[in-house]
């Protein structure tokens, strides 16, 4: 049965955007070619266009789209000039590809996690192997991998092509690696996970605040970690600090999609059952006696969690879990993080000092710029604070950001 193109637009858009990570992972596994793959990929859902449109919609989505990826792979390896150096991928595509007589849903192996890393192999810069691993398993856009990064759109797909590239060259192997190489490599995977996290925590433009896929990703792809590691305590701090930010995802809109800040929240909504979970992980992770960055933010997190409202928060030890990560991550924005705590223990002026010094390193990050403004209007600087919410307003890349400080804009005094 035939089927409407905006329909299958929409079809293609949503299997793309949940099964992208799976489908990359299946496909680079079997072809060993990150931009080949990518290619597939891409031929397929254009191919799924027409198909689809005439054919009606399959009920597995994701493996035809696989299949005939596979298929695509295929041919390119037929047309190659010197066919036996790729003679082994072409045996194992042809052997896939023939496991139906008709396409339906094939074993597709979960391989994520190798993946993961390979985009973090040494032989890459730190942020080449985070920015390549969001983009490919995560599934984000190079939009949204610049944006995480504080970086224009362009020089960010200039640092992918580049690192798919090398990748190529070097042949960097696609494999979990062995205990002797896992310290290297996990700091990186830490990283990866954990801005997929926060890509979906923080949702980049758009009418959404969350993206609640990613969140749920991130915090699988941490207990996958845990599963093979499971005596790392930074796993379980990184795992922790997801499971006791997600949540608080039920109170964080109100009941017109307006977000709701942390200090306003109903915690009655809040998931008790994720913040035990969080919390013991944070305790497991704490009694093996080797900290780190993510467990620390765990903690910051979990005193959060903790407080049954928000006049219960313990700012000072919160302020000394900052002073500490500073000692692991002297970023500003964990200066910033540790500014607010700051004026929220009692000390403003103090606060105020702090952001002035940070002013021109986050002029282009929006949360700055909120943050700046609702400590202004608590010291009575209006107009300051208004300036500040016009520059967080103009920066704000979802609709629930903006409206919440628009109305915050309008609750100060003339």
């Amino acid at each position: 049965m035939a089927a409407a193109p905006d329909a299958v637009h929409t079809a293609i858009d949503y299997t793309l955007r949940e099964d992208r990570g799976r489908l990359m992972a299946a496909l680079v596994g079997a072809i060993g070619d990150f931009e080949l793959a990518d290619e597939c990929l891409q031929e397929a859902a254009m191919a799924a266009m027409e198909h689809w449109c005439r054919n009606g919609v399959p009920n597995s989505r994701r493996g035809w789209l696989l299949q005939v990826a596979r298929r695509r792979a295929i041919d390119h390896f037929r047309r190659q000039t010197v066919l036996r150096k790729r003679q082994a991928e072409l045996v194992l595509l042809a052997e896939e590809s023939q496991g139906a007589t008709e396409i339906g849903e094939p074993d597709i192996p979960d391989k994520r996690l190798e993946l993961i890393f390979t985009c973090c192999h040494p032989a890459l810069d730190p942020k080449s192997r985070v920015a390549l691993t969001l983009r490919t398993l995560g599934g984000l856009d190079t939009a949204q991998v610049a944006a995480a990064f504080l970086d224009r759109e362009t020089t960010m797909g200039q640092r992918l092509s580049r690192a798919r590239a090398k990748i190529s060259r070097a042949g960097i192997p696609f494999e979990v690696p062995g205990p002797e190489l896992w310290d290297e490599r996990l700091a990186s995977v830490l990283a990866v996970i954990y801005l997929i996290f926060n890509a979906g925590h923080v949702a980049g433009a758009g009418g959404a605040l969350m993206r609640r896929e990613l969140c749920e990703e991130a915090i699988y792809l941490a207990r996958m970690l845990d599963r093979l590691r499971p005596d790392e305590p930074e796993v379980l701090g990184v795992l922790s600090l997801m499971l006791t930010s997600f949540a608080r995802a039920p109170a964080r809109l109100g009941a017109g999609g307006e977000m709701i800040p942390l200090d306003e929240q109903d915690r009655s909504l809040w998931r008790k059952d994720l913040i035990c979970e969080g919390v013991a992980a944070l305790d497991s992770a704490v009694s093996r006696g080797r900290g780190g960055p993510y467990q620390i933010k765990a903690a910051i997190s979990a005193l959060h969690a903790s407080a049954r409202r928000s006049d219960e928060t313990d700012w000072t030890q919160i302020v000394l879990l900052y002073n500490t990560l500073l000692q692991h991550e002297p970023t500003p924005v964990v200066r910033l993080n540790r500014a607010v705590a700051v004026a929220c223990s009692g000390r403003l002026t103090m606060a105020l000092e702090e952001l002035d010094a940070l002013a021109q390193e986050l002029d282009g990050y929006q949360p700055f710029h909120a943050a700046h403004a609702r400590l202004l209007a608590d010291a009575g600087a209006v107009a300051a604070a208004r300036r500040a919410y016009d520059r967080a307003i103009e920066l704000a890349r979802n609709a629930p950001d903006r409206a919440f400080l628009e109305k915050q804009k309008r609750r100060l005094p003339p």
